[in-house]
């Protein structure tokens, strides 16, 4: 069955079996648990996730090797259980986007989103020892 709530986009139809559950929460959202990917009104690598519960809040997000080809994330065994996957579970690796009044574009690289088309589920994950940024400008 259907549902619908009231967001930035306007009036927004979902299926509630085809939510994104983020199970720890995204960083500084943690109590925020439930998201739904907007359909994408243009082509392109950015799309937006929007959240459920606070109608108030979404995020834009991409694949971040359509910028930096060398980027690569591999979840380990814990953070495999938490997206419900074992070790051959596909598993999408997505950035926040954040675009300032200046329109130079940053990823939180530092930060990924790993998602597992099979569950649903996602989790945010920060990186240690990371040579990247929460706010990595796009290469020239």
């Amino acid at each position: 069955m259907k549902k619908t709530i009231m967001t930035r986009f306007g009036e927004v139809e979902y299926d509630p079996s085809n939510t994104v559950l983020f199970t720890e929460g995204l960083i500084g959202f943690e109590n925020l648990r439930d998201f739904i990917v907007m359909p994408n009104r243009k082509n392109g690598p950015l799309f937006w996730i929007q959240s459920v519960d606070d109608p108030d809040i979404a995020f834009v997000l991409t694949d971040p090797t359509n910028f930096f080809l060398d980027y690569k994330v591999v979840p380990d065994g814990r953070e495999r259980a938490k997206l419900g996957i074992d070790k051959d579970g596909e598993c999408h690796v997505l950035s926040v986007v954040t675009v300032p009044p200046d329109r130079k574009v940053t990823l939180n690289l530092m930060a990924p989103i790993l998602f597992a088309p099979a569950t649903n589920r996602a989790i945010q994950v920060a990186l240690e020892n990371s040579q990247y940024k929460t706010r990595e400008p796009l290469p020239a």
